[in-house]
C-alpha cells in the first residue's frame, strides 16, 4: 500500500536515542516532519540531519518537531546525535517495521550488490495525525527549505 496524502500516519512506537519508547501520538496537536535516512553518520545521511538542526528554530516557529528514523540502534543514534548537537529525536527501527508501514524500504545497488535499504523520504504530518506531504527519494540538498515552504503555505491558508 502507498501512503498519500490525507491519509491517517501509520502509527509507531519506536525506541529513542536516548532509550525511551516514543509513540507518534506523543506528538497529537504539533505537526511532525518524520523523515527516514539510510545511516548515521554518513555524508548525505549527516549533512540532512545539520540541515534540519540548523533550521530547528524555523520549524519551532510553524508549531513543527523534527523526528528522524532509521535502522541504526539507539546507542548509535546517541553517538551521532550528541557529535552533531542534534536537537531532536533520533528513533530507531530495527525490525523495519515502520519502515515498510511508511513504504520507505527498497531495492538499492552498491558497488554491483543488490540489497533491501530505506529511501530517503520524510513526511509532513498535521496535529491531528493525517499526513499532509510526503517527500520521497530525497535529495538533501535544499531539503529543508522546500518543507518550511509547505509548512509556510500551509499557515496562510
Amino acid at each position: 500500500m502507498t501512503l498519500t496524502a490525507g491519509q491517517p500516519a501509520p502509527h509507531f512506537s519506536l525506541l529513542s536515542d536516548e532509550n525511551k519508547m516514543i509513540s507518534l501520538t506523543d506528538y497529537h496537536g504539533k505537526k511532525v516532519v518524520l523523515y527516514f535516512y539510510p545511516k548515521d553518520n554518513t555524508p548525505g545521511c549527516t549533512r540532512e540531519a545539520c540541515d534540519f538542526r540548523d533550521n530547528i528554530t524555523q520549524f519551532a516557529d510553524h508549531n513543527t518537531i523534527i523526528l528522524g528514523i532509521s535502522k541504526d540502534k539507539p546507542n548509535k543514534h546517541q553517538t551521532f546525535r550528541e557529535k552533531y548537537q542534534l536537537p531532536f529525536t533520533l528513533l530507531s527501527d530495527e525490525t523495519g517495521e515502520t519502515c515498510i508501514a511508511y513504504g520507505v524500504i527498497d531495492k538499492k545497488n552498491l558497488f554491483g550488490n543488490t540489497f533491501l535499504g530505506i529511501t530517503r523520504s520524510t513526511f509532513l504530518i498535521d496535529e491531528n495525525g493525517i499526513i499532509q506531504h510526503i517527500w520521497h527519494k530525497v535529495k538533501v540538498t535544499d531539503h529543508t527549505n522546500k518543507i518550511l515552504t509547505v509548512l509556510t503555505e500551509k499557515k496562510s491558508i
